[in-house]
């Protein structure tokens, strides 16, 4: 089956590119998940048309994502930890940790785009990396501080 992809699939193709793929993967796995739209073989001039569509579409999502990445990197969030003796806290700052506090922020961002060097472990401030697309990365900063204890009243 021919199909235009709709965006980038790492083994198959760029956005844009038509391509031969077997026809249960694209009925299946393709088309019902928005990756691409099925080619008419009769209808040259609809191809076009879809591609034309689907790059204005992809222009408007890279826009958005470089907007977004530039305030992303331009904040900084803070996360409360638990310390014991030595200020070493206890387990490590996870990618679910630092999703939920730039959500605080009022950003979302999916826990599997951010990416660090190794697990943060210990107090201080971290830059770490989001990747909002193919190419785009925001770098806020993380400030991993001691948490305040409460007092038992």
């Amino acid at each position: 089956m021919e199909v235009i992809l709709s965006d980038d699939m790492e083994k198959l193709g760029k956005i844009g590119e038509q391509v031969r793929v077997k026809d249960g993967y694209a009925r299946n796995y393709l088309i019902p998940r928005g990756l691409a739209v099925p080619v008419s073989s009769r209808k040259g001039h609809k191809i076009e048309h879809q591609k034309k569509i689907i790059e204005d579409r992809r222009r408007k999502e890279v826009k958005t994502a470089e907007s977004v990445a530039q305030a992303l990197s331009e904040i900084s969030v803070e996360i409360p930890v638990q310390v014991g003796e030595e200020d070493r806290i206890f387990g490590s700052v996870t990618h679910a940790n630092i999703a939920d506090a730039i959500a605080a922020k009022g950003f979302s961002v999916d826990r599997r785009k951010i990416e660090l060097e190794e697990p943060i472990k210990a107090l201080g401030v971290y830059t770490i990396r989001v990747h909002l697309g193919p190419e785009i990365v925001a770098t806020p900063k993380v400030w991993v501080v001691k948490a305040q204890k409460q007092e038992a009243s």
